[in-house]
């Protein structure tokens, strides 16, 4: 019995630490931008505005928005799952 209690325990323990994030994600149906290592500024000449990911703002300038990463996103910004348009 004693293995048994220690298995739920730590099961239980799994679960409630993978919840909390999954919980986040599923309110916004986005990642978080820490999750995807966002940064504001492009990466070795990648950046946002060229992504498929990326939808623009109201101006060249203005913050958009992405289809997977949750939250204002620069037009000169980067994340890891920069995906160049083609064409």
């Amino acid at each position: 019995m004693r293995n048994n209690a220690t298995r739920r325990s730590i099961l239980g323990w799994l679960l409630g630490a993978l919840a909390a994030p999954l919980a986040a994600f599923a309110q916004s149906g986005k990642a978080k931008k820490q999750d995807m290592h966002y940064q504001d500024r492009p990466k070795e000449g990648q950046k946002c505005e060229d992504c498929v990911h990326y939808l623009p703002g109201k101006d060249a300038k203005a913050p958009g928005e992405c289809k997977i990463v949750d939250g204002p996103i620069s037009p000169k910004g980067w994340c890891i799952e920069y995906q160049l348009k083609k064409g």
